[in-house]
C-alpha cells in the first residue's frame, strides 16, 4: 500500500509540474512570434521543449496514477491528484514569478496536511472488482457523459465554464473507477474489457471538455468544478461499492484529511491553467 500512496503523490507532482512547463512552452511560443494565431500558435507551442517535457510528465503522471489506482483506495488517489494544483502553485511561484497570497500559501499547507492525514488513515484497497454489468454501466456512463458534454458545449451559455468543468471532472472520475474495474492489464483481456474503453472515451472526452471549459470563462470556476466532480463521487463509490477502507478507527481522520485537502485545492483552483499567467 505504501508504494501505491507514493505513486499517487508522484502522479500529482508530475501533473503539477507539467502544467507549469506547458505554460512556459506557450509563453516562449508567443514571444517568438507575436503575430501567430490559432493553429500557428499551436504548432509553435508543440515545438518548444518545455511544452513537450510537460506532455512527457503528464504521461508519466498518468502511468503513476494507474499504478496507484490498482493498489490504494480511490479516495486517496483522487485527493492526491487534486493536490497537483498545490504543486503547480508552488512551482509557478518559483518559475513564472507568480506571487502567492497568504491565503494561497495557507491552502498549500492545508493540502499537504490533508494528504498526510489521508496517508495515515488509509486502509487497504477494496477487493471488489465489479461484475460484467457494472463494467457495462461504466461504459454506458462514459458515452452518456460525452453526449452530455457535447450538448452542454452547444447549449449552455450562463455558467458555461463551471458546467463544462464539472462534466470534465465527472469524466475523469469515471476514468478512475474504470481503471479499478479492469480485470487484467494484459493486452488480450483489455481488448474485450468494457471498462478499458470507458477509460479511453472519458479520458479523451474529459480532456477536451476541460480545455473548452478553460476557454469559456473563469479558470477558478472551471477548475473548481472539475476538482469536485473528479474527487467526491469516485471516493464514495470506492467505499460503498468497491470496499475501500480506512485503518481501524481512523475513518473520521480520513474524512477530515479528504475534506481539508480538497478545500485547499479549491482555494488554489486559479492555478488550473497556469498558462494565463505566462503571457
Amino acid at each position: 500500500m505504501v508504494f501505491g500512496v507514493v505513486m499517487a503523490f508522484c502522479a500529482a507532482a508530475c501533473m503539477g509540474v507539467a502544467t507549469v512547463l506547458q505554460a512556459m512552452g506557450a509563453r516562449t511560443a508567443a514571444d517568438a512570434d507575436t503575430s501567430a494565431t490559432g493553429g500557428s500558435t499551436l504548432l509553435l507551442t508543440l515545438r518548444r521543449w518545455p511544452f513537450l517535457a510537460g506532455i512527457a510528465l503528464d504521461t508519466l503522471g498518468f502511468l503513476a496514477e494507474l499504478v496507484a489506482l490498482r493498489s490504494v483506495p480511490l479516495f486517496v488517489v483522487e485527493a492526491a491528484l487534486a493536490s497537483s494544483l498545490a504543486v503547480t502553485a508552488v512551482v509557478a511561484a518559483a518559475v513564472l514569478g507568480i506571487r502567492l497570497r497568504p491565503v494561497e500559501w495557507g491552502a498549500v499547507a492545508a493540502v499537504c496536511c490533508g494528504l498526510a492525514l489521508l496517508a495515515l488513515a488509509a486502509g487497504h484497497e477494496g477487493t471488489g472488482a465489479g461484475d460484467t454489468l457494472m463494467r457495462l454501466v461504466i461504459l454506458g456512463a462514459s458515452l452518456a457523459l460525452v453526449l452530455l458534454g457535447w450538448a452542454a458545449s452547444r447549449l449552455v451559455r450562463r455558467g458555461r465554464a463551471a458546467v463544462l468543468g464539472g462534466i470534465a471532472g465527472l469524466s475523469f472520475g469515471v476514468v478512475a473507477v474504470a481503471v479499478r474495474l479492469l480485470p487484467d492489464l494484459a493486452v488480450r483481456p483489455l481488448l474485450v474489457a468494457p471498462s478499458a474503453y470507458a477509460v479511453v472515451v472519458c479520458g479523451i472526452g474529459g480532456y477536451l471538455l476541460l480545455i473548452e471549459a478553460l476557454r469559456s470563462g473563469a479558470v477558478t470556476a472551471a477548475t473548481g468544478a472539475m476538482v469536485i466532480g473528479e474527487t467526491v463521487w469516485p471516493a464514495a463509490y470506492g467505499v460503498l461499492w468497491l470496499g475501500d477502507t480506512t485503518r481501524h478507527g481512523l475513518g473520521p481522520l480520513a474524512v477530515a484529511g479528504f475534506a481539508v485537502s480538497i478545500t485547499g485545492a479549491l482555494v488554489l483552483a486559479r492555478f488550473g491553467d497556469a498558462e494565463q499567467y505566462a503571457a
